[in-house]
């Protein structure tokens, strides 16, 4: 059963479409500055506080974390951010090309991450781990949401649209197009309703927030020893989420460029890898189903199609496309041994564009390019299922959460 719980969570009181920002890890240090210029209302200002700090600071710096308190505490001093008075859960709407994504907003439970009841399908670097562990405890809160998915269930579906019908507290549409709308349920029976439906509801998986994830488990566990008095029931025991439906969401692809073709000339490349694809120059750029793949090499797209026994289809990250390109292609041929760490490897989300990839390797840079077709929820939840880890860029969801629409402080104001 999946525990989710409502709460009162500070949110803006005006200004949404200023607070609302993108994730603290699509953007860098130079972008943030950019996109908060001027703006002293962005959310930015919490999830990236270097940008109020001197160009060059030490992200990791303690005066960061420090900075980032300060000006959380600011915004609920000054009333830019203000607390519910009741606990509640939200729903929050993406729209996107026409189409709309419905995510409930609210506290999941580090214990079932723990269980692995919320389950994972990506490892976390120690870094960012640690950086999100000292966020979440300089706060006290949970800032950016963790976007989490579950197979559909019709009952909160209807609910959902229900609460949709009704008039939101927010709506706008950012600068890239991107319409957010958000409603608060503080509904007694609506409340219930959901949290019912959600015991019913036997696994959650995390689609993208795995290192906000952990580091609210690292600091439950952190409190929790510090806590002789722990129930179980302390708010840090909890995060922030924004529970999805698998059916709405969409998964683009996650394509790869790499800067050379390990010493071997064109002509001993498309040879070598004949070995387990078949390769034809047809001038597509987009592959049209699993197990074919794009390539664009010298000025022409080829289609690359893997060959029956070159995988493993019963084992469910092996029979991945980006294992399968990985293993018989950027191993063996291209010498791409850890795409985690290897300078000669670049990923290009699906939302640039597969023009992206041609500009780049006509720009003389990149030799060779690799479209790919977009990991399914069906994969993704199959590997997480069976206890184990994707390799590396292997999903890249849109549109991403805005962070600033509601956060969950541990402590009331």
């Amino acid at each position: 059963m999946a525990t989710i719980k409502p709460f009162r969570g500070f949110r803006p009181a005006g200004h949404c479409e200023k607070i609302a920002c993108p994730p603290y890890d699509v953007l860098n240090s130079a972008e943030a500055r950019k996109m908060a210029e001027g703006n002293p209302y962005s959310f930015l200002h919490v999830d990236k506080p270097e940008i109020d700090l001197p160009e060059g600071t030490d992200l990791y710096a303690p005066e960061v974390y420090a900075k980032a308190k300060e000006n959380l505490e600011r915004f609920i001093q000054t009333g830019v951010l203000k607390q519910d008075e009741k606990p509640a859960f939200y729903l929050y709407a993406q729209t996107m090309d026409g189409r709309t994504q419905y995510g409930l907003v609210a506290a999941a439970s580090t214990d079932e991450y723990e269980k692995g009841i919320v389950r994972k399908h990506e490892l976390t670097r120690k870094d960012k781990e640690d950086d999100r562990t000292r966020h979440v405890h300089a706060l006290s809160a949970t800032t950016g949401p963790v976007f989490l998915t579950y197979p559909d269930n019709a009952a909160i579906n209807e609910k959902t649209a229900e609460i949709a019908a009704e008039f939101p507290v927010y709506s706008f549409t950012a600068d890239d197009g991107i319409k957010h709308t958000f409603w608060v349920i503080d509904d007694p029976q609506d409340i219930k309703f959901l949290m019912d439906a959600f015991a019913a509801v036997p696994t959650l998986y995390i689609a993208d927030g795995h290192h906000r994830s952990a580091a609210a488990a690292n600091v439950a566990r952190q409190r929790r020893e510090h806590n002789p008095k722990h129930t179980g029931e302390e708010k840090y025991n909890f995060f922030l989420s924004v529970i999805f439906p698998a059916g709405q969401l969409y998964v683009m692809d996650y394509n790869r460029l790499v800067k050379d073709l390990n010493g071997l000339s064109e002509k001993d490349f498309l040879a070598k890898i004949s070995d387990k694809f078949d390769v034809e120059k047809t001038g597509r750029e987009r592959p049209q189903k699993r197990h074919e793949f794009g390539m664009y090499l010298g000025g022409q797209w080829y289609t690359l199609r893997a060959k029956k026994g070159s995988f493993d289809e019963h084992d469910p990250v092996a029979a991945l496309d980006v294992s399968i390109l990985q293993e018989n292609l950027l191993g063996p041929v291209l010498g791409i041994g850890d795409p985690r760490t290897d300078k000669r490897i670049d990923f290009v989300g699906g939302i640039r564009g597969l023009g992206e990839l041609k500009k780049r390797v006509d720009g003389g840079k990149w030799r060779v390019a690799f479209s790919m077709f977009p990991t399914s929820m069906e994969e993704l939840m199959k590997v997480a299922d069976a206890n184990k880890i994707m390799p590396p860029k292997s999903t890249w969801f849109e549109p991403k959460l805005r962070s600033g629409l509601v956060i969950y402080k541990y402590e009331d104001k």
